[in-house]
């Protein structure tokens, strides 16, 4: 039997999910960086089953194949199956080994068994009723009424019967089970219950179990046989059939409002359920056997972001302070700085706060004229989305494009947009048919009519101060005239599609950037037949396009040497025949892995390229994204050191294997965390140069 050429993009997906819940397990990291990862792995798999799952169900009841899955019912099952026994791991580690060893710090979760101290006990019901219960609506389950369940909130089903009769206790076998649907307030109350100190101890309760334990009073005439979690994942696509015509942001706004009612997905239950109960929820709500999803007793543990830790900031991990570059700060003048050489930043590593004082001066600065930018996912109070107002109300042109399908950030980003025209910016809305996702701003000047020297930032991350502290990105400031150039008949591109634009250094997909990434393979390949070092380094967050896999397979089968760093989706399999030159390296740590670098090495001459693309089909096929050349020496030299480091791990990196395991490297000195080096290499450098 053949072996497959790709793996499919979703079970990938669950194996970097799994990567991540393994950090949970790493007794190496302090107690609250391991409940950090715990809540990291229940939210990707919270939005996996509201996006992808959601897919998958759809498919199957419309009868169509959808990317990657021929089969969308087997693929489905296999999710189901893996996310089940993943479920089981979380569950493992979260009793077996986090709660146990908060303990010793005498943190105290309570979670099977009433606190047994009556101060606990009379604070719960105290709680409950004050606290609680005005919340509270319990919804009595009769066949054939089917309640709503909201998509993602937590509820407990509970098993009912009737109290027995005091007058004939022998009907008690005619009782018949009755079920009640209860929503849990989490949005109004906290998931975590803090209870009274007592002596050394910090007793924390899930709100779920001050609730489960009260239920008594919600149903004074029946006896309570059991009470278990569900929660239900509904499609959250807006279901945009045609984005060609009409009001493209109307029917966004419409569409918005019907994803809190799309259908159902799946349904999470936890796996110590009656059977019985169980079965009435499958027939209640139309769940197939393939739909379910076992979970622990406990759902929506993302939760855990925010548990109660009573010696903050101990027991919790302290990311290092953002080094801040003596040149930059001595020159007052960002554009100054930019004037005299190119300059990069890495982020976290690096303060994030010259973008914002990039911006700050374009705002101020008599001679700037006009600012153009992108917007894919900004931060709440967004700093920069403040610059630019500040920008249009000092009478400068300010064009802001607004990507308004950037999924789940869709309703901040209209609110900002709003916002923005309000103050006299013009905004451009999405491209029907396509996502703008390249990170790129354009600032530029002239005086007295004549154009000065205009400046632009490129980036692999988004334009977000809050997600620059956690994700590791770079930033790229430019004063260079093909660049910027460029960047204006892309922006023009931008608000009229009707003119493709010449461009000289920059890549665009849709425009150039799949064609020159085959060129500069097809070259790898050519100098590696004819007996040189071909070689590819490409970090990105996830590959999936099948013609660009197949290009890599190819470079392989001619002897061209290539690493990869792929923190996510890799459809491309590593270990075969076809793949026996591909080495596959996935780094997972406290920051996130968001940059995307590809070096072509061209006979020792590296060409490197910073860009937000993935080798993802969304990427490559249905949105704007660019990469742009790091031709500064100095600045190559210092991502390739980056990369080196990277490669080195021996740590925090895993080899993915032809089974998409997460294969741990030998431990041997030295031991290599690669993201605390770079920060040594970048705070090296910084001291070397003072």
């Amino acid at each position: 039997m053949l072996h497959p050429k790709y793996f499919n993009r979703d079970i990938s997906w669950l194996s970097f999910n799994y990567r991540v819940l393994e950090e949970a397990a790493d007794k190496t990291l302090p107690i609250y960086e391991r409940l950090r990862f715990l809540a990291i792995y229940s939210s990707n798999l919270d939005e996996f089953y509201k996006v992808r799952v959601a897919e998958y169900k759809m498919a199957i009841v419309e009868n169509v194949e959808i990317s990657d899955a021929k089969n969308p019912a087997e693929i489905l099952k296999q999710i189901n199956h893996i996310a089940s026994e993943q479920l089981k791991e979380f569950t493992r580690i979260l009793n077996e080994d986090i709660l146990v060893e908060l303990r010793d710090f005498n943190i105290i979760l309570y979670q099977n068994k009433l606190p047994e101290a009556p101060e606990h006990l009379a604070f719960l019901k105290e709680f409950f009723y004050n606290e609680a219960l005005p919340y509270l609506q319990p919804i009595l389950m009769n066949k054939g009424t089917r309640p709503f369940m909201r998509d993602n909130r937590l509820y407990l089903v509970i098993k009912l019967f009737r109290k027995k009769n005091k007058k004939n206790p022998d009907k008690i076998k005619m009782r018949r089970a009755r079920y009640a649907l209860l929503k849990l307030p989490t949005n109004d109350i906290p998931r975590f219950i803090t209870l009274p100190k007592i002596d050394k101890g910090h007793h924390i309760m899930f709100l779920d179990d001050v609730i489960r334990y009260n239920l008594q009073e919600l149903f004074p005439g029946y006896d309570i046989d059991g009470s278990w979690s569900v929660k239900v994942a509904r499609n959250a696509d807006l279901g945009i059939e045609d984005e060609f015509s009409g009001n493209l942001v109307e029917k966004i706004k419409k569409s918005l409002k019907r994803r809190k009612i799309g259908i159902p997905a799946s349904l999470h239950y936890d796996r110590q359920i009656d059977k019985k109960a169980l079965l009435f929820l499958m027939k209640t709500f139309n769940f197939r056997k393939e739909e379910l999803v076992e979970t622990g007793k406990h759902q929506n543990l993302d939760a855990f972001f925010d548990f109660p830790n009573p010696y903050s900031p101990a027991l919790e991990w302290k990311a290092p302070p953002p080094i801040h570059p003596k040149e930059l700060d001595e020159i007052g003048s960002v554009f100054n700085v930019i004037k005299l050489k190119e300059r990069m930043l890495h982020f976290p590593y690096q303060s994030f706060d010259y973008v914002l004082k990039f911006f700050n001066e374009a705002a101020t600065d008599p001679k700037v004229e006009e600012i153009k930018i992108t917007q894919y996912r900004v931060a709440r109070d967004s700093a920069i989305v403040n610059a630019l107002i500040s920008a249009a109300r000092n009478n400068k042109k300010v064009t802001v494009f607004v990507e308004v399908k950037a999924r789940f950030d869709e309703e901040q980003n209209l609110f900002l947009a709003d916002l923005m025209e309000k103050a006299g910016i013009k905004i451009i809305y999405s491209i029907p048919g396509l996502k703008v996702h390249a990170k790129m701003a354009l600032v530029i000047r002239r005086s007295n009519g004549i154009r000065k020297r205009s400046y632009a930032y490129l980036s692999t991350g988004n334009f977000n101060e809050k997600t620059a502290k956690l994700y590791a990105d770079h930033g790229f400031f430019t004063c260079n005239d093909n660049i910027i150039n460029d960047l204006e008949r892309l922006f023009n591109f931008l608000e009229d599609q009707s003119r493709k634009p010449e461009l000289s250094k920059l890549w665009v997909t849709q425009l150039n950037m799949q064609q020159h990434i085959l060129e500069k393979i097809d070259r790898e390949i050519m100098i590696a037949r004819n007996g040189g070092d071909g070689y590819l380094l490409l970090k990105m967050n996830g590959i999936q396009n099948k013609k660009l896999i197949n290009k890599l397979y190819e470079a392989s089968g001619a002897g061209v040497k290539i690493d990869m760093i792929i923190r996510g989706i890799c459809c491309l399999i590593p270990g075969q025949p076809f793949s026996e030159n591909i080495r596959i390296v996935r780094i997972v740590d406290s920051f996130l892995e968001h940059a995307r670098v590809w070096v072509f090495n061209n006979e020792g001459n590296k060409e490197v390229y910073l860009t937000s693309a993935d080798w993802m089909n969304r990427n490559i096929n249905r949105r704007i994204e660019i990469a742009f050349p790091v031709e500064n020496e100095e600045l190559k030299s210092e991502l390739l050191d980056i990369l080196e480091i990277q490669l080195k791990d021996n740590t925090k990196a895993r080899l993915i294997d032809d089974k998409l395991n997460n294969v741990r490297l030998p431990q041997k000195e030295p031991l290599i965390r690669s993201q605390m080096k770079t920060y040594e290499y970048l705070k090296k450098k910084e001291e070397e140069n003072e």
